[in-house]
């Protein structure tokens, strides 16, 4: 749940320091107040898109921090990203400056944005103030049908494969109107890969034949250098090696006299072995290169194929290889892509795959259905609208990626009439009490510590509104219930009572909130049942709402 709330700087609140605790919490106060700032800022502490216009006008930055218990599904999250939990908790951070650069921070750590999300949709389900009318909308009613049922993880796959058959579908149809041009490119490419497979070069073949024609175009050269220097080294009439032999020879004589020339043999004996080395090297190297005109030509014809070829295809010669590869696999593909009866076969199973995961989402979904209709059926009845039925059907459809039926809300507001599509037939009070009996239903069946519920009751007043925080006070009886409302019936039913209000700092205004101690509270529930001038009848009945 949420322990605590830091926010500063943020649109006009300049530092606010909220503690919560668990059960049913509200937030009141005037229209323009800030209400529904409080809700925003935290959903930008858990990962919400923010800008500049965020920041409160003439502030550096906005600081958001919000403190949370957490369960084992959130601590195991934590976990596997290497954010440890401290003290049983997590806090949140998120600051954006006035030039709209983010950061994110979790237990003090850097994160990005996305992870913020996706912890916090593990810690706060929020339900905006205009989530009635999203339910208006055919793709917003069956999300919410797969996400109360649980349906997302059966729901990817039949997205996956319905992706997958369609491609295949459309790559069939391609090859049926663009059969002749298919037909041409796969002769180009089968007379292409013919010409490279004909001269089959190999990998770094360019580089040993460049090396082998150069050594055999010069090997004359070669052999002349390396015999002058075999003769100059070991076989003159005075040759290097004789020389250094015979001038050590006498220097290690000396030495016997003056100690003192030992050190300059030690290092001339390294250049006699050196120059040993080279004798052996050079009588090898003769012994290997030879003059082989036949060879010769052999390699300046294999060098003129390569060359000629690799003009031919526009790519440098050690290319070939690669381009080759390149071709046949093109080849390959489009072999592959232009038989139509594999082509056909291998759709067929696509599409039979879709529809054995799209059947089993669909009666997934009937069962789903049945119970939220039951469900919403039973709060309708609670909420002023006795009689009244509520029911969602699956209009079957085209095979589609979310799968074969299309989810409708369908609706009967009193006994006796007929069930109707819900935008059609709802006015807006209806259609706002239906909205919270779902908001409600199905925040029950999640396992979301905290709620949060801005202005849901919205459009609706009287008796009614009285069901609705009693509604709300019993889902705080199992997790934690934060609500802005305008309604005296549903603050009066909270467990925690928060008054936001308006002034003036600066010229400039600031939303303040203080937490309402009982008599603060009859005096807020008492302005909310009659307005700016509070009366002593106002009063009595905000104390027996209270009691009540």
């Amino acid at each position: 749940m949420l322990r605590t709330l830091s926010i500063r700087d943020f649109v006009i609140v300049d530092a606010i320091e909220l503690e919560f605790a668990s059960g049913f919490s509200v937030f009141t106060g005037e229209t323009g107040a800030g209400k529904s700032i409080l809700i925003d800022a935290l959903a930008l502490a858990l990962g919400g898109r923010g800008d500049a216009s965020v920041v409160r006008e003439g502030a550096a930055r906005a600081d958001i921090t919000a403190d949370f218990a957490v369960g084992p599904e959130s601590r195991d999250w934590l976990e596997r990203n290497a954010f440890q939990a401290e003290e049983g908790g997590v806090l949140l951070r998120r600051v954006i400056d006035n030039a709209g650069r983010s950061k994110a921070f979790v237990n003090g750590i850097a994160a990005t944005a996305t992870q913020l999300r996706e912890l916090g949709e593990m810690l706060v389900d929020i339900h905006g103030q205009h989530a009635h009318q999203s339910l208006l909308k055919p793709d917003a009613q069956r999300i919410l049908l797969d996400t109360q049922a649980g349906l997302q993880e059966e729901a990817r796959p039949v997205a996956a494969a319905y992706k997958a058959w369609r491609a295949l579908a459309r790559q069939r149809e391609e090859f049926e109107s663009n059969a002749r041009n298919v037909l041409i490119e796969r002769e180009r490419l089968e007379w292409q890969v013919g010409e490279l497979d004909k001269l089959a070069a190999r990998p770094g073949e360019w580089t040993e034949v460049s090396n082998e024609h150069s050594r055999l175009s010069h090997a004359a050269s070669l052999i002349e250098g390396a015999q002058e220097a075999l003769s100059a080294i070991s076989e003159a009439d005075q040759p290097m090696l004789s020389q250094l032999t015979s001038l050590m020879q006498k220097l290690a004589k000396l030495a016997d006299i003056d100690a003192a020339l030992t050190p300059v043999i030690e290092l001339l004996e390294p250049a006699r072995i050196q120059l040993q080395e080279a004798v052996y090297g050079l009588n090898d190297y003769l012994g290997r290169v030879e003059l082989d005109p036949a060879r010769l030509r052999q390699v300046e014809a294999r060098m003129s194929d390569l060359h000629a070829t690799a003009r031919k295809f526009r790519v440098q010669p050690e290319d070939l290889p690669d381009e080759h590869q390149s071709l046949a696999a093109q080849l390959l593909q489009l072999a592959a892509a232009s038989d139509m009866e594999t082509l056909k076969v291998q759709e067929q199973k696509a599409h039979d795959a879709y529809l054995a995961l799209a059947k089993k989402l669909g009666k997934a979904r009937a069962r789903a259905a049945a119970a939220l209709g039951t469900a919403v059926t039973a709060a309708m009845q609670d909420l002023s609208m006795g009689g009244g039925r509520f029911s969602v059907a699956l209009q079957p459809c085209e095979p589609a990626s979310y799968g074969l039926e299309q989810v409708e809300f369908m609706v009967a507001g009193h006994a006796g009439t007929t069930l109707r599509p819900l935008a059609k037939v709802a006015s807006g009070g209806e259609l706002a009490r239906i909205a919270l009996a779902i908001s409600v239903i199905t925040s029950a069946s999640t396992a979301t510590p905290t709620l949060i519920f801005d202005e849901v009751d919205s459009g609706i007043g009287g008796g009614v509104a009285e069901v609705v925080g009693r509604l709300l006070k019993r889902l705080g009886h199992d997790r934690q219930v934060l609500c802005v409302t305008h309604l005296p019936q549903v603050a009066s039913q909270a467990n925690q009572h928060f008054e936001v209000s308006k002034a003036s700092s600066g010229g400039k205004p600031v939303s303040r909130i203080s937490a309402l101690d009982p008599k603060a509270r009859v005096e807020e529930i008492a302005r909310m049942l009659g307005g700016l001038e509070i009366t002593a009848i106002t009063r009595k009945h905000a104390r027996e709402l209270l009691a009540s």
